[in-house]
């Protein structure tokens, strides 16, 4: 049975969804004003292993992850940039998808934008201040009262007194309590608004997700998930608000995914030190290894983003497939269920996807060992190979075809080799069967001749008993 850390009690607790054979899961999304940096991957992974999870154990998923497409930062850009709200959030919402296709995330099955959501927005707020939970200050702005709410600090653990104690003494005057919290923000000149009972402006930050959520899984649904940083303000304002326009439940499993550090420090824009994608990416063999480091540990943890760690990414990949390598298409076998349910064990333990590679590092072992046997035993690695594809696609490695794994130029440090990256495939493939011709006319000085051409051109050639020759890049 399938059991979640839920942050909202600090337990883990067995799951169990609101309707049998359906989940609705919600999770934050990102802001569109740059280019998304391996942070935002990570909370983007880690709920794209959780979704796919969640099918593959046979739930109908609803998986919704909204766009903020407007707010402070965005305006700012755009201004710094001399271009409109909408130009710079489409193109960072493509630069969003393109970017999360190559690392193999699923897009989710709904996607909304806080500006697609106005109406929502406005009608939640006004739900609120017709409960006492809200009211239109003096600067134009509706605030919520956080006092309020009772259950205010339920998923972060703080407490009202602590939290005004902390507070800074220059509060804005429109505030009832320092600790209120903007849901409608009233435009300044200059700014993008829509109208509203409250005159020209725009949402708060926090009413956006409330209000998508809402609008799209029901007042109350089973997941809300994202980023270990939204704990506290962000989400503890959602359930301030959900809750106190409906009076009644709104998510019952709250999980989090750790930050990317560097340098024991939290990756983030602010810090600024921060890796986008597109810096990461051209320095590795593909996307996937990526995708691995971050799969490789546990979704609720920190993870420290070395090049150290990149490499091991790459060199178990490379195990993985190799292990692949030459094995043919089979048909599941008769144990493949206990396979599945030593993978499924460790999923089940709130998403372990170290302890699901684990098994796949078992069914690697048990795949050479199964090759070493030579051709008695092809159909049982077939048989293996099957299994290990449908595990591995559930963590969305191991995609490729072994042969291409190889074939892709190795991450390369300092200058780049020129003469070797010019030899493409086709140009390989011209000289391994040359090289054949001469073996098989027993020329050996000329096979030799092309064998040590290929190596210096980064080349490493695999000749099989059987009279294939495999080949990789160095």
């Amino acid at each position: 049975m399938l059991h979640l850390h839920n942050s909202l009690t600090g337990k883990l607790e067995p799951f169990k969804s609101l309707e049998p054979g359906r989940v609705r899961l919600y999770v934050c999304g990102i802001t569109v004003y740059d280019f998304c940096h391996i942070g935002h991957m990570r909370m983007m992974v880690a709920f794209d292993v959780i979704q796919r999870y969640l099918r593959y154990s046979g739930y109908a998923v609803d998986y919704v992850r909204n766009i903020t497409d407007i707010d402070d930062k965005i305006i700012r850009r755009a201004a710094e940039n001399g271009e409109s709200i909408e130009a710079l959030t489409g193109r960072f919402i493509q630069a969003m998808d393109e970017d999360a296709a190559k690392l193999g995330i699923a897009r989710p099955d709904h996607e909304p934008r806080a500006t697609q959501h106005l109406p929502q927005i406005v009608e939640l707020i006004q739900k609120l201040i017709a409960r006492g939970h809200a009211y239109a200050a003096a600067n134009g702005d509706v605030m919520y009262a956080v006092a309020s709410f009772p259950g205010y600090g339920q998923l972060s653990g703080k407490k009202l007194e602590d939290l005004r104690a902390g507070a800074r003494v220059d509060v804005d005057e429109a505030k009832r309590d320092p600790l209120d919290f903007v849901l409608w923000k009233h435009s300044k000149p200059g700014e993008p608004n829509w109208p509203s009972p409250w005159g020209a402006g725009r949402p708060g930050w926090h009413i956006e997700c409330s209000a998508m959520s809402m609008a799209l899984l029901g007042d109350h649904f089973d997941i809300h998930g994202g980023g270990m940083d939204l704990k506290f303000p962000h989400h503890e304002n959602e359930i301030a608000q959900s809750c106190g326009a409906t009076g009644a439940h709104f998510a019952n499993y709250w999980l989090h995914n750790g930050f990317v550090n560097v340098d024991s420090e939290k990756m983030s824009k602010s810090l600024g030190n921060f890796f986008t994608l597109r810096d990461v990416l051209p320095h590795l063999r593909h996307p996937e290894v990526l995708r691995y480091f971050l799969v490789a540990s546990h979704y609720r943890g920190p993870i420290n983003y070395t090049l150290e760690n990149l490499q091991q990414a790459d060199a178990t990949l490379g195990g993985f497939y190799n292990a692949l390598r030459g094995a043919p298409v089979g048909a599941l076998p008769a144990d493949a269920d206990a396979w599945r349910a030593e993978f499924r064990a460790a999923m089940d333990d709130d998403f372990n996807t170290p302890k699901a590679l684990a098994v796949l590092q078992k069914l690697a072992r048990e795949l050479n060992e199964a090759k070493a046997q030579g051709h008695s035993c092809l159909a049982r690695v077939g048989e293996l190979a099957a299994v290990f594809r449908e595990l591995s696609a559930v963590l969305g490695v191991c995609q490729l075809d072994a042969e291409q794994w190889f074939r892709l130029p190795a991450p390369r440090r300092g200058e780049v080799d020129t003469e070797a990256t010019a030899w493409g495939d086709s140009a390989i493939e011209v000289s391994i069967a040359a090289r054949l011709a001469a073996r098989k006319a027993r020329d050996f000085r000329e096979a030799d001749r092309l064998r040590d051409e290929l190596a210096e051109a980064g080349v490493i050639l695999e000749d099989r008993p059987d009279g294939t020759t495999l080949w990789r890049r160095k």
